[in-house]
C-alpha cells in the first residue's frame, strides 16, 4: 500500500483504495488516523503550505502553521510509517517534497524557506538512521511547480520572471515532472540511492 499526502490530507491508495483526509496540523488527530491504516511500504510526505510574509512582518500562526505542516507531520507520519515497516521486517522508501528554497533565498519566504532547509536535514537524518532497516530516504527539491498554490502564489508576472530568469529551461516545472522523479526515487531503480536531494529545478540551484 501506498501513503501520499497532499496539502493538509492523507491519501491511503491499496487495493481497496481508502482514503483518509485529515488536518495533518493536528497531532492527535493524525495518530488516531494513521494507526488504522496499512501495511505502508512507499511514502510520499507532500504536505505543505506557503505563508508568504516579509521579514519583519513574520507571525507567530504562520511559523506554527508553516512548521507544524511542513516538517512536524513528516516526523510524525514517517515514525508511523517506518515503525510499521520495522515490525513487518520490510524494506521501504519514503521520499519528502521539499523545494528549490531550501538551497536558495528568496524574498518574502524567510518561514517556507527555513521549514523546506530542516526538512533536507531531516531527510539526511533519517536515511542514516532507517538505513540500517532497509528503509531509504530522499528528497525532491522542485522550482515552482503549477499546482494550485503555485499558480496562486506566482501569477504576477514580474515576481514570476524574477525566477524565470534564473532557471536555465526557462519555465516552471509542470506536477508529471516531479512526480517522475519521486517514481524514480520509490522505486528499485534507485535502490543504491538514499540520504539525496533531487533537484526538479530546471537548472536553477546551478545558477
Amino acid at each position: 500500500m501506498d501513503l501520499g499526502l497532499a496539502g493538509r490530507c492523507a491519501l491511503v491508495t491499496g487495493a481497496g483504495k481508502e482514503a483518509v483526509c485529515l488536518d495533518l496540523h493536528d497531532w492527535e488527530a493524525t495518530e488516531r488516523a494513521l494507526s488504522r491504516v496499512g501495511p505502508v511500504d512507499l511514502l510520499v510526505n507532500n504536505a505543505a503550505v506557503a505563508l508568504l510574509q516579509p521579514f519583519l512582518e513574520v507571525t507567530k500562526e504562520a511559523c506554527d502553521m508553516s512548521f507544524d505542516v511542513n516538517l512536524r507531520a513528516v516526523i510524525q507520519v514517517s515514525q508511523i510509517v517506518a515503525r510499521g515497516m520495522i515490525a513487518r521486517g520490510v524494506p521501504g522508501a519514503i521520499v519528502n517534497v521539499s523545494s528549490q528554497s531550501s538551497q536558495r533565498a528568496l524574498a518574502n519566504h524567510s518561514v517556507y524557506c527555513s521549514t523546506k532547509g530542516a526538512l533536507d536535514m531531516l531527510t539526511k537524518v533519517m536515511a542514516l538512521e532507517l538505513g540500517p532497516h532497509k528503509i531509504r530516504v530522499n528528497a525532491v527539491n522542485p522550482t515552482v511547480v503549477m499546482t494550485p498554490m503555485g499558480k496562486s502564489n506566482w501569477s504576477d508576472p514580474h515576481k514570476a520572471r524574477v525566477v524565470l530568469d534564473r532557471i536555465p529551461l526557462g519555465r516552471f516545472a509542470e506536477v508529471e515532472n516531479v512526480v517522475d522523479a519521486i517514481l524514480f526515487l520509490l522505486s528499485d531503480r534507485s535502490g543504491m540511492t538514499t540520504g539525496s536531494t533531487l533537484p526538479v529545478d530546471g537548472g536553477f540551484l546551478a545558477t
